[in-house]
């Protein structure tokens, strides 16, 4: 994981073993992303619609599309609902490039506007998903998410 401690980025690579065409649905279709990232998905993958997840009843990351381009591209803004948060709701930007590497997909996550005392929790957090996220694009089960556990005894 590379942390740009002087321009709020927070940047994240995998390489799934799939192709780009099997690996964007899991950032736009609500089935898909419930399978790595959240126990619940509201999206309406456009530019201008709501991207939105649930990881536990009180932990719902929310933003909006920026850009939709199947399979290489999609770009939303990310944070945080409800009071004190460290990056409230849509006032980050998430870029995510998928480039075909033979069959294989290169995943890079840009996470950029994060204030300096959300940074590291991040990009810990996005390592952890981009994990899970291998794991079901090459057919496998990730399990139950820990992080669900460690969220609910934070709230």
């Amino acid at each position: 994981m590379l942390i740009h401690p002087d321009d709020g980025v927070v940047e994240r690579e995998v390489r799934i073993a799939a192709r780009p065409e099997t690996i964007f649905p899991f950032f736009t279709d609500p089935e898909k992303m419930i399978r790595w990232q959240c126990s619940e998905a509201t999206v309406d993958p456009r530019p201008g619609g709501v991207y939105r997840g649930c990881i536990t009843g009180q932990l719902i990351f929310s933003g909006t599309y920026l850009a939709i381009e199947p399979p290489h591209r999609v770009v939303f803004t990310f944070g945080w609902e409800g009071e004190g948060q460290f990056v409230p709701s849509g006032s980050s930007t998430v870029e995510v490039t998928l480039t075909a590497d033979g069959d294989h997909t290169v995943v890079r996550l840009r996470h950029s506007g994060l204030p300096s005392e959300a940074r590291e929790q991040h990009g810990e957090g996005w390592e952890h998903y981009l994990r899970r996220l291998v794991e079901i694009g090459e057919g496998r089960d990730p399990g139950p998410d820990p992080m669900v556990t460690v969220a609910q005894a934070a709230v």
